[in-house]
This record gives C-alpha cells, structure tokens and sequence, in this order.
C-alpha cells in the first residue's frame, strides 16, 4: 500500500505527496493528495481550492489561465460556426 496508512481499523488514509502527514484534499490543478501545510489557497475564482506547492511554484495561486483558456476555446467554437452560418447564407 504505497502512500497509504491504516489508522484505528478506519480505511486507508491518503498521504501528503510532500511530507507524507494525512492528507486533506486534493490539489486543485494536478489532484495530488497534500496537507493543509502544504498547499495555498487560490484566489481569484468563485470558489476558493487549495493548491499544492509545487503547482504554485510553477504557475502561481490563480485559477484564473486555465479559465482563460477554456474561454478562448468556446469563442473559437462560436467563431467557426458564424463562419459556418455566413456560408450557408451566402450560398443560398
């Protein structure tokens, strides 16, 4: 059972994927179990989540790319089926 302790006959408890402490929750970006020691907690989201250190270190405490991203995503869609629908009329 790698990462994993059984405490007082309770189920397996998931381990800190940096100290190794019980976990609390998962990373929010890479979903890793960690404690509440190490993580920080994000902003600028509806919601706020707990995100792991080695994720902060690499890209902040913000949510807020990802949802940019996905954005940028939906508008291409939007755009690509106007282009389609100008078609069609055109060609009527």
């Amino acid at each position: 059972m790698s990462g994993q302790l059984l405490v007082a006959g309770d189920g397996p408890v998931a381990r800190c994927k940096h100290c190794g402490k019980p976990a609390v929750g998962p990373c929010a970006r890479c979903r890793a179990p960690v404690c509440g020691d190490c993580c920080v907690l994000t902003d600028g989201g509806a919601t706020t989540f707990a995100i792991c250190l080695g994720c902060e270190r690499r890209g902040g405490a913000s949510l807020r790319s990802p949802w940019l991203g996905l954005l940028g995503w939906i508008a291409l869609i939007v755009l690509g089926l106007g282009a389609v629908a100008a078609a069609l009329v055109l060609l009527r």
